[in-house]
């Protein structure tokens, strides 16, 4: 969208010679030159205020893109069943868990007391073997 006129060939033509016969050549090249600067800082006036709308867009689009990504998240089955189930299988898990601690520690205690037993029948005098004498001689 161009917010300035359109100007045709012939029309800039009129417009050079209604300015050189009212400015007269002696001023002209610095009315030129002053037209030039205003229409280059209209320009940059103008970029910059379509500039700043295009980001107000951008900002009101992302602001509705994030209210529906919070509502697909809230409105998400698969996320509430998952939650369900997670809520429904604590309890087991809970329960699994404490019932493995407490075979561990029964198996780790009759590990605990078998070593002992074993310990205590074992005489020491039964594990040195004494050398026989015909052996030693042969």
């Amino acid at each position: 969208m161009n917010l300035l006129p359109q100007f045709g060939f012939f029309e800039l033509i009129l417009i050079a010679v209604v300015a050189l016969v009212v400015v007269g050549p002696k001023d002209l090249p610095k009315l030129m030159r002053s037209a030039g600067r205003m229409l280059g800082q209209a320009r940059r006036m103008a970029g910059e205020f379509t500039a700043a709308f295009d980001q107000m867009a951008r900002e009101a689009e992302m602001d509705d893109l994030r209210k529906e990504i919070e509502e697909l998240k809230q409105g998400n089955p698969v996320a509430d069943a998952k939650r369900a189930l997670e809520e429904t299988t604590a309890p087991i898990a809970r329960d699994l868990r404490e019932q493995s601690s407490a075979l561990n520690d029964a198996v780790n205690q009759s590990l605990g007391d078998a070593n002992e037993t074993a310990s205590e029948q074992q005489d020491p005098a039964e594990t040195v073997t004494p050398a026989k004498d015909g052996a030693a001689g042969a």
